[in-house]
């Protein structure tokens, strides 16, 4: 009886885990199938197969996956949405306004999908909160976080943004007369530095030391998630740790995070609720940065946000904030540098607006930029920063007709929805009169969003528009731009941002003030 009873308990184990495995794998497989029977009727591509689906298809090189999702929209322009399965997750893919509008309303409830999750820039086993995150949590962060981005605090990013700009425009005067340069690196290092100061009131001077540690880390990272994006295989924590780049992922992020644990830890310990109150007294006006708010906002119920929650919030600024911005501008100068009479019109209102002066751009200036905007916007419809962007659908719920199961995936193609014919004809022309208030009437709402749209829509849409009209206005009112490649060389990258593969190539001339009656 006693040596039963020595192997009963060793049983009884093995039996409940035998017993816990067989319940979870029913579970899952059953999940799986009723997802698939119900998602049968959506179109899908060629080459799906249960289980596999199509995770086997996609091209690891980012410019040829890039292509192979734009040949899927492309082969099914007719449909309203089809479908893709990667393994065991189903992916809806949208890129008609219809569609779009009915993913993006707070109509469908949405929830935090832990795949998509753990592929996210900056954060191991988090999502970045205001990208990703839903219900109570997401919704509190963005009450607390929409007054950062009022009107009088972007007032006080203008005076960064005039400086990062003069130093940018100086770095750019060494390469006048001197043949075609790559002018990514120049624009995306002014974009780091702006976001650094403005985030975290941290000069890390990107500009003028593109070799610093912080500086190389945030771009490896980026190059390290995009490729883990692109490979389904690698998407288990487990399997990616000991297979794939887990340990480069976690020694990159481990010096990403303790530059801004440091510098939250500075300030928190620097900063007092009355500052402001004594600076004023003083007769000075302390530079106002996002993390400062951050480090006085409270919550609905009077508590102070954790340093774990700045730090996410500030993690997420400095990933959506320069890398959309800086890719945004050098697509702009390439479409300017290529299109001779969309740039004279540009430094015709700039002339209007700023004569001969040097001076900095200031909040008014910003507001008669008229077209200079629609030279933007409509950059931002050809090569929209982010082009494709995901949702998890909490619920069952019905697109064009077609049922989609609770747990489903929606990816919207914003590359594609903003070729639409319909409401964009020639849709590959650079034509920034489209946006012109006359000529958007009528158009969805739902046909162009480069900030995405709805509830989550960028909450810093604002701050990027205010941005890039500086810069760009800083090298303009200088120098001349002649773009020294083709639209076809540039060949987009379908990484975390659309970036051209081989830079953007141009050449830059003095230039010489237009007539002018100021």
């Amino acid at each position: 009886m006693a040596v039963l009873g020595s192997y009963s308990t060793p049983l009884l184990g093995i039996s409940i885990f035998i017993a816990a495995l067989t319940y979870i794998t029913y579970k899952l497989l059953s999940g799986y199938l009723d997802k698939w029977f119900t998602m049968k009727p959506i179109p899908q591509a060629d080459g799906t197969y249960i289980f596999i689906g199509n995770a086997f298809q996609f091209k690891y090189n980012a410019g040829d996956f890039f292509q192979q999702i734009m040949d899927f929209t492309r082969d099914f322009a007719s449909a309203p949405l089809f479908k893709l399965w990667i393994g065991p997750i189903p992916f809806v893919i949208l890129f008609h306004p219809e569609t779009v509008e009915v993913t993006l309303q707070p109509l469908i409830k949405m929830e935090k999908n832990m795949v998509l999750c753990s592929l996210t820039p900056f954060n191991s086993h988090s999502c970045l909160l205001l990208l990703v995150s839903t219900g109570l949590k997401w919704r509190q962060r963005r009450k607390m976080l929409t007054p950062t981005f009022h009107f009088s605090i972007l007032t006080d990013f203008l005076e960064v943004m005039n400086e990062q700009a003069e130093i940018l425009v100086e770095k750019l005067e060494k390469q006048v007369g001197k043949g075609p340069f790559d002018c990514f690196s120049h624009i995306t290092l002014c974009a780091l530095d702006i976001i650094c100061e403005t985030a975290m009131g941290k000069k890390i001077y990107a500009q003028s030391n593109s070799d610093s540690e912080y500086v190389k880390c945030v771009y490896k990272m980026s190059d390290i998630v995009s490729r883990r994006q692109r490979s389904p295989w690698l998407w288990p924590d487990f399997v990616y740790n000991y297979f794939g780049e887990g340990r480069k992922h976690d020694k990159t992020l481990k010096i990403l995070h303790s530059f801004t644990y440091k510098v939250i830890h500075e300030r928190m310990e620097n900063i007092s609720l009355d500052e402001s109150d004594s600076d004023s007294d003083k007769g000075t006006k302390k530079r106002r940065v996002f993390l400062d708010m951050l480090l006085k906002t409270k919550y609905e119920d009077g508590s102070k946000m954790s340093h774990q929650d700045i730090q996410e919030e500030v993690d997420t600024f400095m990933f959506e904030g320069h890398d959309t911005t800086a890719a945004s501008m050098n697509w702009i100068i390439h479409l300017l540098g290529s299109h001779p009479e969309a740039h004279r019109k540009v430094q015709q209102e700039l002339q209007e607006i700023f004569g001969t002066s040097d001076r900095p751009v200031n909040m008014e200036d910003l507001k008669k930029l008229k077209y200079l905007e629609c030279v933007i916007k409509e950059a931002l419809r050809l090569f929209p920063s982010v082009p494709f962007f995901a949702r998890s659908i909490g619920e069952d719920c019905h697109i064009n007709g077609f049922k989609v199961p609770k747990g489903a995936n929606a990816i919207i193609i914003t590359y594609s929805l903003h070729r639409d014919q319909r409401y964009f004809p020639d849709p590959e022309e650079f034509r920034p009169e489209r946006f012109l208030p006359e000529n958007s009437v009528g158009r969805p709402p739902y046909a162009y969003i480069p900030f995405s749209a709805g509830l989550r829509n960028c909450i810093g849409q604002r701050f990027a528009l205010m941005e890039e009209k500086v810069i760009l206005a800083s090298i303009l009112r200088k120098y001349n731009i002649e773009a020294c490649q083709t639209r076809e060389e540039l060949r987009p990258l379908g990484e975390l941002i659309l970036r051209p593969e081989k830079g953007i190539v141009i050449k830059l001339e003095k230039r010489k003030p237009l007539t002018s009656s100021n």
